[in-house]
This record gives structure tokens, sequence and C-alpha cells, in this order.
């Protein structure tokens, strides 16, 4: 029936829609702190990917411990960058910072290829294999417990950065790192907590991405989509990443069901452009005035 295909597409969609959400809050955590745009989270999603299959598979660790170990090998990734190269270039123009990022892209694709070759791999299976059926209809078992893992991660995230103390600091240093100077705030010390909490937040988006359809040095388009999502929502938008992401992955799903999978991309950027052309900042986003 028409109505059960749709449901079933939309219900992908969701899914789908779920990691780019998760994703994109990986985007504008450091966006927010730091202003820095991060054209390599795709890649920050690749290398948590391949982190759990070094553990998983080469390793031979127990699942949850090598989930564990690529969440915090990413995050400590993120502080390392943020460090070495993010840090130095403080005061800098923008796209002297954006481009160190495009060039961390480049670094890591050829990292990965050096280290496990650019064929494409299979993780080792931790999700349940039952069928999943939502009233009629069929879920995808990955992607359906991918995105419930995505919703909840999403969840936990928002309550941390809105109760706990290194949460409340980076959003007073988003909102005005010279008030949260004044206000004894370590603010380099919350760049280096921004790139930790993106670093692991994509570790987790990269193994349920990587689970759902294998893993390889191209995996960084992921992060394409990512890019749509976070600057159709604003840049700056917690609650734009995750309507966004949600927006996003069902577009993408009903355009690939009912014009086909080419369509998928082009129907993603159109919405891009015409939201670029009546919101510039992005549905949710911060709108800046400028004084002459």
């Amino acid at each position: 029936m028409d109505w059960l295909f749709f449901l079933e597409v939309t219900l992908a969609g969701l899914g789908s829609g779920g990691l780019y959400a998760l994703a994109a809050l990986a985007f504008v955590i450091v966006y927010k702190a730091t202003r820095v745009v991060n054209i390599a989270i795709g890649e920050f999603l690749m290398l948590g990917a391949y982190l759990f299959y070094a553990f998983a598979a080469g390793m031979e660790w127990p699942i949850w411990l090598a989930i564990a170990g690529a969440v915090v090998a990413s995050g400590v990734f993120g502080a390392v960058v943020e460090r070495l190269t993010i840090r130095p270039m403080l005061g800098e123009s923008p796209i002297s910072v954006f481009m160190i990022t495009v060039g961390l892209a480049s670094i890591l694709v050829g990292a990965v290829e050096l280290i496990w070759t650019a064929d494409q791999r299979r993780l080792p299976e931790f999700m349940p294999r039952a069928p999943v059926m939502v009233g009629e209809a069929f879920v995808a078992p990955k992607v359906f417990y991918g995105f419930w893992v995505a919703v909840a991660l999403a969840v936990l995230v928002l309550a941390v950065f809105r109760y706990w103390r290194g949460g409340v600091a980076l959003r007073a240093t988003a909102s005005d790192q010279g008030a949260a100077y004044a206000m004894g705030i370590n603010v380099p010390r919350v760049f280096s907590l921004a790139w930790v909490a993106a670093g692991a937040i994509a570790a987790v988006s990269g193994v349920i991405v990587g689970a759902i359809g294998g893993i390889s040095s191209s995996m960084g388009v992921f992060g394409l989509s990512v890019l749509v999502v976070v600057i159709v929502g604003g840049l700056d938008s917690v609650a734009g990443a995750l309507v966004g992401g949600v927006f996003i992955g069902l577009l993408e799903a009903w355009a690939g069901a009912y014009l086909g999978g080419e369509y998928k991309l082009l129907a993603t950027f159109i919405v891009l452009v015409v939201v670029l052309m009546a919101r510039p900042y992005g549905l949710f986003g911060t709108r800046e005035i400028e004084r002459l």
C-alpha cells in the first residue's frame, strides 16, 4: 500500500535524520564556543569509526570497551587538534582557520588509507538483528536502534550543557568571551572542552553510521549533508542542529524514494539555497547586526 511505503520511507528518513542531528550537534558545539567552521566533521566521524574497528576487530576488545575507547580517543584527538592547530590561530582571519580544518580532513583521509587502505570494511555486529515493526511498517533494525541511540545521546548532551558547570561555562563563552573572562572562566580551557565534546560525539555518530553502511575512507562525504543541516538550522543553534537534521533526513528519504537516489543531494542543496536567500543566518541561527 502507498501509505505503508510512505511510512517506511519516513521512518528511514527519521533514522538518518537522527544521525545527521547528532553529527550536527558536534559541529555546533565547536562553532558556538570558538567560531571555527570545522569542515572536517565528516572525517571526525570516520576517525571514530576506524578507532572502534581497530579496538574491536584488531585488538579484539569487548564491544562496549571498544566503543568507550573510540569515544575517549576521539575526544583526546579533538583536544590535541584544538591545542596544536586551532588555538595558535586565534585572532587570525576566519578563512585561515577554515583552511586548517580543510587540511585536517585531507590528513585524516590519508592516514586512514595508509593504515587500513581505501577498501570498505564491515564493523563487528553489536546491534540486535531482529526485524523491527512499527505498526505494519518495517524498519531496518540498525536504523531503528541507531536513531534511539542518537536521541538518547542528544538529550544527554543537552542536559550536560544545561546543568553541568562546564556546560554553563561553554554557554557563557559562546555568548560573550569578554564577559566570560571577566567572570573568571578559563576560556582556552572551554575551547578545549568544546573540541573534546565534538570529537566524542562525532565518534558515536561514526560508529553508528559505520555499523549501518560499513566504513571506508570516503565516509567524510557524510559531512556534506551535516554541513547542509547546520547551515539550514543555523551555525550557532543547537535547536537548529536537531530540527535541521531530522528535516534533511526526511527530505533525502522522500526525494530518494519518489524521485530517485540521484536527486537526494540535489533536493537538499535546493533547500539550502532557498533558506539562505530567505534567512542567511539559518532557520534558528542568531542574526548578527553590525553597526557602522
